[in-house]
């Protein structure tokens, strides 16, 4: 139960700061791997990581003594000088993902707006189009991020609502329908720059699109000369079982947009991967950021990186993620309608049973010691930190199971 002391901190939330969030009412003041303890000291299984942010776990000691040591130096600089932070970064980024090129920017908005960005850049300078008729192709269901132009891409009614007017120049198609894809190709394909799609659709309640939708849209794209755009703030940096979930159908974009655990949760620390064909197309004065590539950030995202290879975090993802999906389908209620998933990134579709939903349900595990939340209302996504051990993923999988039984039969819970 919400204690006095948690009250008073969601109290001054409530009154102090805007209602942009409807948060569990719990209460956190530490985090340690995949634990998080809220101020009244207890201790809770994390299954959301900050939305794939803490990938490495909370305040994983390589990263927190990267911070420390270039804290202690030289923080900022913006991008008026040159660091000598920098550039290894960018170099360690080339030879870790094999780009030409990085821009790096903060939130994972921003490097999204970059991407489009280039997109509309290179396909006015290098593919033809001519000015102002770029159109960039987005997929029912995607979440990009928050910024006027890219709720213009979502087809989310409550995103949307009272932003308008929306950017123009954006056309939306189903979500795994290599069909829609191809039939827009055809009929627009010489005022088309980019497609922009999420390898997995994370915010969508983890919508997992078909055995070699990737490769066929990247194939189309190939063909009808139209930039390959993967959002893989979520999914990538191993979450999925690989570095990049596009990986998993042997797929490489055009632009990588990263974010998220690129930090570790330590910092907003995102990026824009290309080849020098679109990357170049960005000219000194025409894009940028006070922060993006600050030194802080930079030796971060290198220790950040660093730990994922390490600690073979994309391997662990995988294993992990069959346990996690097998222990699940081994639970029979009424509340579980599907179990979906890749890697440590999984979602359960609730089923209303009794009147209990997947809000009473978060309630319930957060009351047994298990943090999650609910998407789109009746569909909880499970991602723990990848550096969780088979043995506490076990135990993390015991209060699932007995939330979920407990659940079939108790009232609707109203607070934690």
């Amino acid at each position: 139960m919400s204690t006095h002391q948690s009250k008073h901190y969601i109290g001054l939330e409530e009154k102090y700061g805007a209602h942009n969030y409807h948060p569990l009412p719990v209460v956190l003041s530490e985090g340690r791997g995949c634990y998080v303890w809220d101020v009244e000291g207890k201790r809770y299984f994390d299954f959301l990581s900050a939305y794939s942010a803490v990938n490495q776990g909370h305040c994983h000691p390589k990263i927190v003594a990267a911070l420390h040591e270039q804290a202690s130096k030289l923080c900022l600089t913006s991008r008026a000088f040159y660091n000598d932070a920098l550039g290894p970064y960018e170099k360690y980024m080339h030879d870790y993902f094999g780009y030409d090129k990085i821009l790096p920017m903060n939130s994972g908005a921003e490097a999204v707006e970059t991407a489009l960005k280039l997109t509309r850049k290179w396909g006015y300078l290098k593919k033809g189009i001519p000015e102002n008729e770029a159109i960039v192709v987005a997929c029912s269901g995607n979440f990009h991020g928050r910024t006027i132009t890219i709720v213009s891409l979502s087809s989310d009614a409550e995103a949307r609502a009272e932003y308008g007017p929306y950017t123009p120049g954006i056309e939306v198609i189903p979500y795994n329908n290599v069909g829609a894809l191809s039939s827009l190709f055809e009929e627009k394909a010489a005022s088309i720059a980019g497609f922009l799609v999420e390898p997995i659709q994370g915010e969508a309640g983890v919508n997992v699109p078909d055995e070699g939708y990737l490769k066929q849209c990247h194939t189309l794209c190939k063909t009808y000369n139209v930039l390959f755009i993967a959002d893989e703030i979520q999914t990538g940096i191993g979450r999925t079982g690989r570095m990049l979930c596009c990986d998993h159908e042997g797929v490489r974009p055009d632009i990588v947009i990263l974010g998220k655990a690129l930090s570790g949760g330590v910092l907003p620390v995102s990026a824009v991967l290309a080849d020098d064909e679109i990357m170049m197309t960005i000219e000194p004065g025409q894009h940028g950021s006070t922060f993006g590539g600050f030194p802080l950030a930079c030796k971060v995202a290198m220790a950040a990186l660093e730990v994922v290879k390490e600690e073979r975090l994309a391997e662990k993802a995988e294993k992990l993620g069959e346990i996690f999906r097998d222990a699940m389908r081994a639970i029979k209620s009424p509340l579980i309608s599907q179990i979906r998933g890749k890697g440590l990134l999984n979602a359960i579709v609730i089923a209303p049973h009794k009147g209990k939903e997947a809000w009473d349900l978060c309630l319930k595990m957060a009351d047994n010691g298990l943090l999650a939340k609910p998407t789109h209302g009746n569909i909880i996504r499970f991602a723990p930190p990848l550096v969780i051990t088979e043995e506490e993923l076990m135990e993390a999988i015991g209060i699932i199971r007995e939330s979920i039984k407990s659940s079939e039969i108790a009232q609707p819970a109203n607070d934690i």
